[in-house]
């Protein structure tokens, strides 16, 4: 069985988003070792699981940007949690002006961003139970999931215990209100330390495992 990983960066105040969903302070904060670490993550999982939020917001970013992680993220599958069926990453383009503004980008992009694009609008859609449609995952072959977000996935995850482990990438920030990552645990959760790697920017990744139980 592969294990589901979750992957977020977090305020020292517990919070994974601003209250408006917020996250430039992760990217103000980072520096490269801490991105390399990040990076190393996203190319060691098998497939990466997200809500719809996310989803919709990287298809639109990833394949177009010059960034490292940009090809562990565009070349890995992908399997988006959401209660609707299917997923249109197209969704109000109808008119004949956003059609043609689409054919105008589709035509100014390169074959590796066409294909980058493709692998995203080809996510596999988990619109079932979540504890059912993770623990489907889990029986499957293959490295690890590796989980994104956004906060509202991440806390039912955590909720319901599906996490494995917590790869928690902590930056030296206090946000003050935001989108707590346990907001919705019912009962105190005991986890071991596994690693801690702390970066020149003052960014700490703390690798995490559920305790367990005697």
């Amino acid at each position: 069985m592969r294990p589901l990983i979750l992957k977020m960066s977090i305020s020292l105040d517990g919070f994974v988003a601003g209250p408006n969903g917020e996250i430039d302070w992760v990217f103000r904060s980072s520096d490269e070792g801490s991105r390399a670490w990040v990076e190393e993550t996203l190319w060691q999982a098998g497939v990466h699981a997200m809500g719809s939020r996310s989803y919709f917001d990287m298809a639109r970013f990833w394949p177009t940007a010059n960034h490292p992680m940009a090809a562990a993220m565009n070349e890995i599958p992908k399997v988006v949690f959401t209660r609707q069926k299917s997923l249109d990453l197209d969704a109000g383009r109808t008119s004949a002006a956003a059609q043609d503004a689409k054919a105008q980008e589709a035509a100014a992009e390169t074959p590796a961003q066409l294909a980058s694009r493709k692998s995203w609008a080809e996510a596999e859609v988990a619109h079932g139970d979540l504890v059912a449609e993770v623990h489907r995952l889990k029986q499957q072959q293959g490295k690890f999931i590796l989980a994104h977000g956004g906060a509202s996935f991440a806390q039912s995850l955590a909720a319901a215990g599906l996490i494995d482990e917590y790869r928690l990438v902590v930056h030296p920030v206090v946000l003050g209100k935001g989108q707590p990552l346990f907001s919705q645990v019912a009962k105190p959760m005991d986890l071991e330390l596994r690693s801690t790697t702390v970066f020149r920017s003052g960014v700490v990744a703390h690798v995490y495992r559920p305790a367990k139980q005697a």
